[in-house]
């Protein structure tokens, strides 16, 4: 049985240490924040301006002026802190973030990442993840396995556009969790599902321990 959205979020919320800065991308990565242990001294920085974001407001409770980078609304805490997108970006491509976690279309057995367009559909714009991808310590991918017409999202080559080459470091689907490291090693297998199961859906070669 593959993992349901929630525990691929769950899982790649134990990925969060204390006292780490976290980017959550567009899509699937916000809902980690429902997952991360009080326990944890966890920031979470946007984007467009923002340090410190707290849980989604509840129903009735949303302040439409307080977004975050996916226009999503948020809910601020007593220490967060507001700024230009200008500042965030320093923070982003100075270094100062110890993870990304966004979503994707492909990723190589290199690392390479395509997650800001396909050719021939509309886009706003490749937003910040090509920044996110080149100036944090980390880079965590969080995906379906494959594609809505079945093709492998984990390939050889992408043959999508580049967001990034050789920045992913580790991969949650909902097949299992993989470390991009000289090739694809697979480090945990989603329940019932077999080595074999892993390997038809998957185009690169994997690497069991």
């Amino acid at each position: 049985m593959s993992w349901t959205r929630e525990k691929m979020c769950e899982r790649a919320s134990k990925e969060l240490e204390d006292g780490f800065y976290v980017n959550l991308g567009i899509g699937m990565p916000t809902l980690v924040a429902n997952y991360i242990s009080e326990k944890n001294n966890v920031t979470l920085q946007s984007e467009n301006g923002m340090l410190g974001m707290g849980p989604f407001p509840k129903k009735g409770e949303e302040d439409p002026d307080l977004i975050n980078a996916g226009k999503q609304t948020i809910t601020s805490l007593p220490d967060s802190s507001f700024f230009s997108s200008a500042d965030s970006f320093s923070m982003i491509r100075g270094g100062h973030i110890d993870l990304s976690i966004l979503g994707a279309m492909q990723v190589s057995e290199s690392g390479d990442l395509a997650n800001w367009m396909i050719p021939g559909k509309m886009v706003k714009g490749m937003g910040g993840a090509m920044d996110l991808v080149a100036g944090v310590k980390k880079v965590l991918v969080l995906m379906d396995h494959n594609a809505k017409d079945g093709s492998p999202k984990i390939v050889n080559k992408c043959s999508l556009p580049l967001t990034g080459k050789e920045v992913v470091d580790l991969i949650i689907t909902n097949l299992g969790v993989f470390e991009v490291d000289k090739g694809i090693k697979v480090l945990e297998i989603a329940p019932d599902i077999t080595k074999q199961e892993l390997i038809n859906n998957t185009e690169a070669d994997l690497v069991f321990s």
